[in-house]
């Protein structure tokens, strides 16, 4: 019968690969404090990284903080983001969650996971992704790379992203969640692609179990 998914101990053994192939993962999204974090993350939806951080050193010269974007027009903040995916959609967003910064937080991105949530825009990634990088807590936000990669080489096997985050915990070490989350998306990025992956080059590919998605 064939093996369905990876031990606790090959987990940390793909962990290890990982993290000597990426020394250098971790957040791609250019910010200089966790109000920047946020608001990336949040723009970040369906959208890569790099076309973020082209639109988001204009939006902050502009709005440099949850006070200025709070009061900003959402015309010209569409103008200012247009050139990403649900620019519209992603203005409201962070105007309007910038607004409940400002009204229920001081002005300060919150710590805590239900107060983060519950901002316009912002889900259980950006959550994580949040709490990890711009705090140093240990959490696995899960995106589409996270949700492909675990998946397909066997360190879970859920059919969402909520089971597969919850999964992820249980499988890997706590000390090393935010880690995973980075040099999973690296490895995506770089190596496991969605419709190609490269097997043959693959660093893990004596572990990984290759399972069809």
């Amino acid at each position: 019968m064939k093996k369905k998914l990876l031990t606790k101990k090959e987990a940390v053994a793909v962990l290890d690969a990982l993290k000597e192939t990426y020394p250098e993962a971790g957040c791609a999204l250019l910010h200089r404090d966790p109000f920047e974090l946020l608001i990336c993350v949040v723009l970040s939806a369906q959208t890569t990284d790099k076309s973020v951080n082209e639109v988001s050193p204009e939006l902050f010269a502009k709005y440099p903080d949850a006070e200025s974007l709070a009061a900003a027009d959402v015309s010209d903040v569409e103008e200012t983001i247009r050139r990403i995916g649900m620019y519209r959609t992603k203005a409201k967003n962070i105007t309007e969650l910038s607004k409940r910064l400002v009204r229920d937080h001081g002005g300060e991105v919150p710590r805590d996971f239900s107060e983060l949530i519950s901002l316009p825009g912002v889900g259980r990634k950006t959550a994580n992704v949040v709490l990890s990088v711009a705090f140093g807590e240990q959490h696995i936000a899960v995106d589409t790379h996270v949700f492909r990669v675990s998946n397909r080489i066997g360190l879970v096997e859920e059919k969402d992203v909520l089971a597969t985050e919850e999964a992820l915990m249980k499988k890997l070490p706590h000390d090393r969640w935010t880690e995973a989350h980075h040099s999973i998306i690296f490895h995506g990025r770089n190596r496991c692609h969605a419709r190609k992956p490269d097997c043959e080059n693959c660093e893990i590919k004596d572990i990984c179990l290759k399972k069809k998605l």
